[in-house]
């Protein structure tokens, strides 16, 4: 099958598209022909040799495509039927791909809409879980209108918050779109937040690692308040939580997306989508910034 792999740390330019054997799924696993594949900031980081560090490396953790083959055990799915999920390597920008969990694509989705979901979902509610978001609570988002951010939002109106959340100002009729009221980032802030919530807010979350958490504590009156997803070094700086998918991972969600996409109060856009011989155009593209929505590679 062909596969995208790079087999030296780097730019770019790194990434080939090559042959590889073909997986098989193990013990609860399905085996997916993919369709898309989703492109997350994790992968750069990868790629440029800030995660693992064996050669040479396949690449993507998020598929969307169709059940080719079952691994054993396997119930309530099918050969034939359309699933998105995760990778159980690491190895979903390819033709097939192992997905360790999975769940039934949404019936109003295509293939590259649900390819984006899995990582952006599951990064949201495990940080929602974290921060002990519920209804009746007031949650600042910083960095809101991006991919993991605007996931947050939603799932957090969802649970019955009110939710606060920065975006430059071109990003704010979409943001109320998505239930959260605006505030411009940069200088003055905080003050902006308090205009909304004159008594701070519950519970804060940074998605954009943006150097704020010592206002996003005096927001969430501590740090205990404040979660981040974003600014390692700034956590431990100024004792806020970091979330690591390796603390727990909130996998259920993928089974509950599909009722909350097809009843309306869910969405996630697609950005761009490449074929998957251009992944080192995504990966340029993704970088460099500027692109509303995920990035995905299409499978031929």
């Amino acid at each position: 099958m062909k596969a995208v792999e790079f087999s030296r740390f780097g730019g770019p330019e790194v990434l080939e598209v090559v042959d590889l054997p073909e997986p098989h799924p193990g013990p609860g696993e399905v085996r997916i022909a993919v369709r898309a594949a989703g492109v997350n900031a994790s992968d750069w980081k990868k790629r440029r040799g800030l995660m693992d560090q064996e050669l040479p490396q396949t690449m993507g953790h998020e598929a969307a495509g169709i059940v080719d083959e079952l691994g054993d055990g396997v119930t309530g799915v099918a050969v034939g039927d359309r699933v998105f999920g995760f990778s159980a390597v690491s190895a979903a920008q390819a033709e097939l791909a192992v997905l360790s969990c999975y769940a039934p694509i949404p019936p109003s989705l295509g293939f590259a809409e649900a390819a984006a979901l899995p990582a952006a979902i599951e990064t949201a509610a495990r940080a929602l879980d974290q921060l002990g978001v519920d209804g009746g609570a007031t949650v600042f988002i910083n960095g809101a209108s991006g991919t993991v951010g605007s996931a947050a939002v939603q799932l957090a109106v969802v649970r019955g918050a009110r939710v606060l959340g920065t975006g430059s100002p071109a990003t704010h009729d979409f943001l109320r779109s998505l239930g959260a009221e605006p505030v411009a980032y940069g200088p003055g802030m905080a003050e902006r937040v308090r205009a909304l919530a004159p008594d701070g807010v519950d519970l804060a979350l940074d998605v954009a690692g943006s150097g704020v958490l010592p206002e996003l504590i005096a927001l969430a009156g501590g740090p205990e308040h404040v979660l981040t997803l974003a600014d390692f070094a700034g956590a431990q700086r100024h004792g806020v939580r970091f979330s690591r998918g390796d603390a727990g991972r909130a996998l259920y969600v993928l089974a509950q997306i599909g009722e909350l996409i097809e009843s309306g109060r869910f969405s996630l856009p697609v950005g761009r989508t490449f074929p998957l011989t251009e992944v080192a155009q995504a990966h340029r593209v993704g970088e460099a910034g500027g692109v509303r929505g995920k990035l995905v590679l299409l499978v031929d």
